[in-house]
């Protein structure tokens, strides 16, 4: 009797992941949309960054206890998750700001130079060799960035600007952080903690933040929470069926997502330069991505 090749069971695995990051990556623009929209109706950020960890904790729960059992989240590095915590929430605070304070497609565009400063802070803080390639790159993403924006034009808000720049550079960060906390602890554990933790703090600060909404901003809210969770689940497994460097790309898909929710609920349609500076910057992003993606094998071959 023949065995079954191998081969076409892995590129299916590669297949299922790439779907499930691209609908992961449709989900969290719809949370992010939701999120703006809630902003506009009079919803504090407080409120969203709550109700999108509490209607998550439930999601995720059921999501452990049919997969790897809830007994796969003990940890005995409790310190360094309420670290990544802190870190985190500051880049998700940092993150609904942008999306209330410019255009989606604008917002998500800047977004995607958190490569560009993760090799930054990868080299600075933990002093990984950088090439003239990478530093090419990150040159490259930040000319992009210069040519969406057009200093000295007022093209963008400098408050939103500013607040984009800094979401990126905090979710750069978490990214380092989360290099460092991935050599011990799997993703579900990690996203485990990190929502259980968030909450705490969150819901002290809805007592001051908390108020009454209408019925449409309550469902805002929902979106914004079970998007948000479907989304980080699909995120976290798809990492468990193909590489990080194959997956990954599919994130600049977002910026379709957020073009498109842009057009349909706010009539905006990004410019040329949004577009031009957005081709340097995921150029940028896909070139460092592709350069880890080799390191990785020689470090493999060595």
């Amino acid at each position: 009797m023949d065995q079954p090749s191998i081969a076409p069971a892995r590129a299916e695995r590669r297949q299922t992941a790439i779907i499930l990051r691209i609908v992961a990556v449709a989900c969290l623009a719809v949370m992010l949309a939701a999120a703006k929209l809630a902003g506009e109706r009079g919803v504090h950020v407080v409120e969203a960054l709550f109700y999108r960890q509490f209607l998550f904790l439930p999601v995720l729960l059921a999501w452990l206890w049919m997969g790897p059992g809830l007994m796969s989240v003990r940890t005995a590095r409790l310190g360094a998750h309420a670290s990544r915590t802190a870190v985190g929430l500051a880049g998700m605070v940092l993150n609904f700001l942008t999306v209330t304070l410019l255009p989606l497609a604008e917002a998500t565009t800047i977004g995607f130079t958190v490569p560009i400063f993760a090799t930054i802070l990868s080299a600075l803080v933990l002093k990984e060799a950088t090439g003239l390639h990478r530093w090419g790159a990150v040159l490259a993403g930040f000319l992009g960035v210069l040519v969406m924006v057009q200093p000295g034009t007022m093209h963008f808000e400098p408050l939103g600007l500013s607040v984009a720049i800094a979401a990126a550079m905090v979710v750069a960060v978490v990214s380092i952080v989360l290099r460092q906390i991935g050599r011990t602890e799997a993703a579900p554990t990690t996203v485990f903690w990190f929502t259980l933790f968030s909450l705490p703090p969150l819901g002290m600060a809805m007592l001051f933040f908390g108020q009454s909404h209408d019925l449409l901003s309550w469902i805002l809210l929902g979106i914004i929470g079970l998007a948000g969770g479907a989304g980080q689940i699909c995120l976290t497994a798809s990492l468990r069926l193909a590489p990080v460097s194959l997956v990954m790309s599919m994130d600049y898909t977002s910026l379709l997502w957020a073009t498109l929710l842009g057009w349909l609920i706010w009539d905006h349609w990004p410019g040329p330069s949004t577009w031009a500076g957005a081709a340097l910057i995921v150029a940028s992003g896909l070139y460092i991505a592709w350069r880890e993606r080799v390191r990785a094998i020689r470090r493999e071959a060595a």
